[in-house]
């Protein structure tokens, strides 16, 4: 798999955002999960056009990213606004 455990390990340290690195359930660290995989699909769909199952997935992906960064703005707009910019999302 493209994603194995350190790669997992390294995203979760880099946007735990002073919280455990450990802390793989926290919004910040499941949206810094999406978008490595969001990017990783969209270069996969650049070479593979007609590849629609995994063009599926991708619109699966970008749905959950979207609903819990709609959660974290209910929430902290601090921690929202933190996020976008540290991932460089646009809304």
């Amino acid at each position: 798999m493209y994603l194995d455990k350190e790669t997992k390990q390294q995203i979760f340290a880099k946007y735990s955002f002073g919280k455990s690195e450990k802390d793989t359930g926290s919004p910040e660290s499941q949206i810094a999960l999406f978008t490595h995989r969001i990017n990783h699909l969209t270069e996969h769909l650049k070479v593979h056009k007609k590849d629609n199952a995994t063009r599926l997935g991708l619109l699966k992906l970008v749905g959950k990213r979207r609903s819990l960064l709609n959660y974290l703005q209910r929430t902290d707009i601090a921690r929202y606004r933190a996020i976008i910019a540290e991932l460089n999302i646009r809304k």
